[in-house]
Order: C-alpha cells, then sequence, then structure tokens
C-alpha cells in the first residue's frame, strides 16, 4: 500500500530523526526513532498496519536497524496500533497508558471506519515507568519523562539532553487543535512549563511539523482562549455544544480538526464542576457532538 500524502524523514541531530505524516489530523500521526550502535528506539507506532511498517522501512532505510525498544508516548490508537508490528521489541510507556490500552483494546477503531487498519492484533506495553527512567541508546542518553496530566493522564516525553530534541507526543499539535478528551485544562499549562524548563532546542509534536518553544506559546494562547470559553458556558449554562457554536476561535479556526473544542469545553466545565483531571467524559456523546459541530464525519486521511 502506497502512503499518501508521503510522509517524510527529518534528522534533527546525529542518529536522531523525526517521521513527520502529512496532513497530520486524525490517525495520522508523527513518530520518530534514535540510533546508536546496535539499538534503535522507535518513538510511537502508527494508526495502521501499512503505516507502521512504512515507518520501520524508513527506520531501517535510514539506520540499517530494527527496533530494540518501542516507547509509547500516549495510549490513543493512531500512536499505538502499529505496537503489533515492532514485535519483538519490547514496549514501554507510562503505567496509566499501558492501563488504557488494556482496556479499551482495538475498540476506537470503530470511530474512523473508513480507515484501512489493515491486520493488527493488541498489543500492549511490557515495561511501564510513573515519573521517570533513563535509557542509552547506544551512546545517546534518552530521558523518558512523565511531566503531569496535559493530552493524557499518561503521556511521557522523550527528552534527548545532548541534542536537546525533545519528541512531545501529543501533548503538542502543529497547526492541530489540541484535545482533551482524556487530559486536563487545569493542569496543561503547568506541564507545557516544564517543557519550557528543558530548554528544547526541537520539539517535534504529535502531529504536524517539528519546531520550537513557539509551539508552547501558541498552545498556551489557545487554552488561555479556551478557558474563557469555558468561563462563559459556566456563567450561562449553556452545554458544551452550545458554547462551541457560539464560540469565535479566531486564528484558531485555521488548525486541524477544530471540532475538537466542544470536547475541550467539556473537559473545562466538567473540571469546574469539580471533576478530577483525565475523569472519564461521555465518550460516545462527545464523538457525536464533534460530528454534529463539524457538520459532517471526522476527517482522516489514513
Amino acid at each position: 500500500m502506497t502512503i499518501s500524502p508521503t510522509p517524510r524523514v527529518a534528522e534533527l541531530a546525529p542518529g536522531i530523526f523525526a517521521y513527520v505524516q502529512p496532513d497530520g489530523s486524525v490517525m495520522v500521526n508523527n513518530a520518530g526513532f534514535v540510533a546508536s550502535g546496535p539499538d534503535l528506539l522507535l518513538i510511537d507506532t502508527c494508526a495502521t498496519e501499512a503505516r507502521t511498517k512504512a515507518l520501520l522501512g524508513a527506520a531501517q532505510a535510514k539506520t540499517g536497524l530494527h527496533p530494540t525498544l518501542v516507547v509509547n508516548t500516549h495510549h490513543h490508537g493512531d500512536h499505538t496500533f502499529g505496537n503489533c508490528v515492532t514485535n519483538p521489541a519490547p514496549i514501554i510507556s507510562h503505567e496509566y497508558a499501558r492501563r488504557r490500552i488494556l482496556s479499551t483494546g482495538l475498540e476506537p477503531m470503530s470511530l474512523t471506519p473508513t480507515v484501512q487498519f489493515g491486520d493488527l492484533v493488541l498489543a500492549a506495553p511490557t515495561i511501564t515507568i510513573e515519573t521517570r527512567a533513563r535509557l542509552y541508546v547506544g551512546a545517546i542518553e534518552v530521558h523518558l519523562l512523565h511531566l503531569g496530566v496535559a493530552h493524557t493522564a499518561g503521556d511521557l516525553v522523550v527528552w534527548l539532553p545532548k541534542s536537546r530534541v525533545l519528541y512531545a507526543g501529543d501533548i503538542l499539535f502543529n497547526g492541530g487543535t489540541p484535545f482533551l478528551i482524556d487530559g486536563s485544562l487545569a493542569t496543561y499549562d503547568r506541564v507545557l512549563d516544564e517543557i519550557r524548563d528543558l530548554d528544547p532546542r526541537v520539539i517535534v509534536p504529535g502531529h504536524g511539523d517539528p519546531a520550537g518553544t513557539e509551539l508552547l506559546d501558541e498552545t498556551r494562547d489557545y487554552l488561555r482562549w479556551l478557558r474563557r470559553v469555558v468561563a462563559e458556558a459556566h456563567e450561562r449554562g449553556q452545554s458544551p455544544l452550545e458554547a462551541a457554536r457560539a464560540a469565535d476561535p479566531g486564528p484558531f479556526s485555521a488548525w486541524l480538526d477544530s471540532e475538537r473544542l466542544v470536547v475541550n469545553i467539556a473537559r473545562g466545565l466538567a473540571e469546574l464542576k469539580g471533576a478530577a483531571p483525565a475523569e472519564p467524559l461521555d465518550y460516545a456523546q462527545l464523538f457525536a457532538d464533534m460530528t454534529t459541530l463539524r457538520g459532517g464525519p471526522i476527517h482522516t486521511l489514513a
């Protein structure tokens, strides 16, 4: 199967690569790989069998290696459904991500019925961490850090301190709308502060092109605007869908998957009413609301 649009590989430092899949919308994620000596660390897999095989092919073309270790930055299927294709490499994640992968299985595939996922089976992480771990990929030092609840309660960033490259997973999108269905509006800024304190030179977002710390500023601007929308919705007694329809996203309307606004408002309203970060929401209702707000099915090129 030909992958379209064609993914590209960017070498960010010697042996350190970003794998970027356009257009970066639903189920079209970024990944990465780090190679040194006999070792190849794969950072996330892809949503489908074909896309994950293309990722492995690109990594082998650049390094001559098959993954010796896989890291999942969080549990969502676009970053984990392809885990089984990397067998027999061990897979590491946050403990929460492993639990969610096991509890939801491959069921989320039903949310995007047009996607040809291929011959996939569930492959959960086999090693988990709670806060941080240090790895060595050949001579390259790699830190896995859980900085708090942002996109999900099990986000890991992959930090390479010598080259100052950071793989952010879906904590950050470039040109895409943040998605808080499993995360927290209340604690997101603290995670962004932690990332800034690392002083990354290059950030690989979960979707969209690699960039610098301007991604932190853009995300913070969106969250600041979102909090105003949530506060107004709370004061007016609006539902998430009513508030999303009434909101003026301004420059954020050009971001991919802007219908996620209804989910993000729901997260903010739930937390104003006392919900804990990442407390489960009514996913079926929220996906229906996104379809309504968009005026049609969720967009995906996967």
